[in-house]
């Protein structure tokens, strides 16, 4: 429902105009913050820094603790009005990363149990496929179906719109039910519907049912957020923990530190060698997002799962480090967030509706500039880099000329709505904290 409302209230082009640097931070950063966080684990481990856990057990570490959760500092950027980028960057980023860490868990699960020495590299990899691309291929699918089926049904007539709401309620459902039903991760296939539903299947649903389901799922992601805290407050009282490896909890969120560090300046460096010079992610954004990375409850979640998974009272050992973590992070991060946005100078801009300067024409396309014919830093890597950058704007491209209209009831002439940086009303939009 959280992930759901969520992909229904935020801005629209704000969030696909930097979904090539969303999904590099959340899927690529998050594979990165999570080996080197498991490696570093280890090493720590046979060093006799802190309790020493197996490898495999240390890369499931590493992808649990990866998943972050930045509530508190994504209200404190809307209330103290940050950048559009920078807010879509960590909204996007923490949206997607979850799915990209249940999926590294799930595969060194799967490792752990089925061959305990270890398997080859190649056979992780295939693992980790399975589950990603299989959830997010099921997610897919069916936001499409459920696009067609509104646009062709005559669902949005008076005497239709319940029927209209719940389909649409439930198709998301639908996704996670089957997806669990063909052993894939349910989280990362509700995902992956919730995006194809918000860009596609919402537009055809009727005014009063887009504004019906807009407060619907804000409403129900409200009540199952705060239960989750509550959730997460007595099961931190109640549970066992152990406390008898503070070291193990000090050196990780030592390493949790270094691992977001090469998360992001990785991925932005990366991200910057594709886009031109005005729309380059900047350093005050890079360090904004570094320290935006606090813990919450996906890796909460997946370290109480741990504790079932993992005997010898290792699970104990991550699930009280975990905890420690998601309070510490939550309370040092949550808190100092508004004096760090404003050292950083990255508030006050919040209503800049030029989305980093972006160009597009009526395609939708990429314009370059002068800075893409720069034949001083074309080296190979760039070059290649340019390339796949080209071919997401011709999926751009793709997406309004032909899939656009050929899922949705519109005709692709929406582009001053688009351009308007706030929900109208049309669309069911509402002002909440996303």
């Amino acid at each position: 429902m959280i992930l759901i409302s969520s992909l229904l209230s935020f801005w629209q082009k704000p969030f696909f105009s930097n979904f090539g640097a969303i999904v590099t931070f959340a899927i690529l950063g998050t594979f990165i913050a999570s080996v080197v966080t498991g490696v570093l684990v280890y090493i720590g481990g046979l060093m006799y820094l802190m309790y020493r856990l197996p490898f495999v057990e240390c890369l499931m570490f590493g992808a649990l603790i990866s998943a972050t959760d930045p509530v508190t500092v994504l209200s404190i950027f809307q209330e103290l009005g940050t950048d559009m980028n920078l807010y879509a960057l960590v909204f996007g980023e923490s949206v997607l990363n979850d799915a990209m860490a249940i999926s590294l868990y799930r595969t060194m699960s799967l490792v752990r149990s089925n061959d305990p020495s270890g398997q080859n590299f190649f056979m992780v990899i295939v693992r980790f496929l399975e589950t990603f691309v299989g959830s997010m291929s099921a997610g897919v699918g069916v936001g499409f179906t459920s696009a067609l089926l509104f646009k062709y049904a005559g669902l949005d007539i008076d005497n239709l719109q319940n029927l209209e709401c719940c389909l649409f309620v439930l198709f998301p459902y639908f996704s996670y039910m089957l997806a669990e039903g063909l052993g894939l991760s349910g989280i990362v296939s509700i995902l992956f519907t919730g995006i194809v539903m918000k860009h596609y299947t919402y537009s055809n649903l009727s005014g009063n049912s887009q504004r019906f389901v807009s407060g619907f799922f804000n409403l129900i992601s409200s009540l199952a957020e705060t239960f989750i805290f509550i959730y997460m407050g007595f099961d931190i009282a109640m549970e066992k923990h152990s406390w008898s490896h503070l070291g193990f909890i000090l050196f990780s969120i030592l390493f949790i530190a270094v691992a977001r560090a090469a998360n992001v300046f990785s991925c932005a460096y990366l991200v910057n060698l594709v886009r031109p010079a005005h729309r380059q992610i900047p350093l005050k954004h890079q360090k904004a997002l570094c320290y935006s990375g606090l813990r919450g409850a996906m890796a909460f979640a997946l370290a109480l799962q741990s504790v079932h998974d993992l005997q010898e009272g290792h699970g104990q050992i991550i699930f009280t480090a975990t905890t420690a973590i998601v309070v510490l992070t939550v309370l040092l991060i949550g808190g100092s967030t508004g004096t760090m946005l404003e050292a950083l100078q990255v508030v006050g801009d919040g209503h800049d509706a030029r989305l980093g300067g972006e160009v597009f024409e009526g395609s939708n396309g990429y314009v370059p500039t002068a800075c893409d014919e720069d034949g001083t830093s074309g080296s190979r890597l760039r070059m290649k880099l340019r390339e796949f950058h080209k071919t997401a704007a011709s999926f751009s491209e793709l997406d309004r000329n032909y899939l656009t209209p050929f899922f949705t009831s519109q005709n692709g002439d929406d582009d001053d709505e688009e351009d308007d940086p706030m929900p109208s009303s049309r669309g069911g939009g509402f002002h909440g904290r996303y």
